[in-house]
């Protein structure tokens, strides 16, 4: 369930371009008017409005927006104007190929759906030359490699039906290969978490605790490391609750001294239009205080404003 809150009437995207080119003149920007219009409108409205902007001035408004905000402000609005794909593919581009950043790279393609990561290669290759596997294989390695390379080319189902009989049989194999073993062997668990649907991997996780006594995170943890660990663990929370492992990520982000304001920027502005109100309802009840209110702690200014516009209303 989304987060974000479009006006019951809106202004058309011709008066909203206007709005943002009267914005911009004089002295200065007028960032509030700014984050009033963006961070109330959806994907294709955005896409709308970039449309009449350029129609009208004769130039791109993300290239205007760049020149007039700056520091985290102009990150996150910068970041929040293209559709969901081309955004992934942004972020994928920059993780892999600018500012190395795997742990970013891990969470967009172990947590997207398999009709996502199919537009997404689609659209990586359209808009940067170049094949996300290559770039994938060039920064990575191992088992960790290995494990993106097959999550991002194997079909898996997205319904919800599950076969009883094979999810005995992962929970079994899994355990044979972990906790039941000296070593692990690693490519039982690449081939499971790469090749079965989320529906069959969370029957997998409840039927490994039923009947091993133990959970299939904790094995998961217990006999991979790294980068592999992480990939695994992402790949198996949101095949069970997305919701709870996005709500992690952003606690992480802000605990401690000083803000990951990269991983705050790309979670509130990759799910705000998806799962939001899921993952603020996650952080709640793990964390004894509302997301807004952690936000809100840990940022200032226009960005302060602008993330806490994409979350909505603050519910205690």
């Amino acid at each position: 369930m989304a987060a974000l809150t479009i006006p019951p009437v809106l202004s058309s995207p011709r008066d909203d371009a206007m709005h943002l080119y009267k914005a911009f003149k004089g002295f200065g920007c007028d960032s509030t008017a700014v984050i009033n219009i963006l961070a109330h409108r959806d994907s294709s409205q955005r896409a709308l409005i970039e449309n009449e902007y350029k129609l009208m001035y004769s130039e791109a408004l993300t290239k205007r927006l760049s020149s007039e905000l700056s520091g985290n402000l102009k990150k996150a609005i910068l970041l929040w104007m293209p559709d969901p794909a081309r955004r992934d593919a942004m972020i994928l581009r920059d993780a892999l190929t600018t500012d190395i950043d795997l742990k970013a790279a891990t969470e967009v393609i172990c947590s997207r759906t398999p009709s996502q990561l199919q537009h997404l290669k689609q659209l990586y290759h359209a808009l940067h030359g170049g094949y996300l596997e290559h770039d994938l294989q060039a920064q990575t390695s191992g088992d960790h490699g290995q494990l993106l390379l097959a999550y991002l080319s194997t079909p898996r189902s997205e319904g919800l039906e599950v076969d009883r009989r094979m999810v005995d049989l992962d929970a079994k194999s899994l355990f044979k290969s972990g906790e039941k073993r000296l070593g692990t062997d690693e490519k039982t668990f690449r081939m499971i978490f790469s090749g079965r649907s989320r529906a069959h991997l969370a029957a997998v996780s409840s039927a490994y605790h039923n009947t091993y006594g133990s959970t299939l995170k904790k094995a998961v943890k217990g006999e991979t490391s790294g980068y592999f660990e992480d990939a695994l663990v992402t790949i198996l929370q949101c095949a069970e609750n997305p919701g709870k492992y996005f709500a992690k990520v952003l606690h992480r982000s802000m605990k401690g001294l000083g803000t990951n304001d990269k991983t705050l920027i790309r979670v509130i502005v990759t799910r705000t239009e998806i799962d939001m109100q899921y993952i603020k309802a996650e952080y709640h009840k793990n964390h004894h205080k509302t997301l807004n209110d952690a936000v809100h702690s840990e940022t200032s200014g226009h960005y302060r404003t602008f993330l806490l516009s994409l979350l909505g209303p603050n519910h205690r």
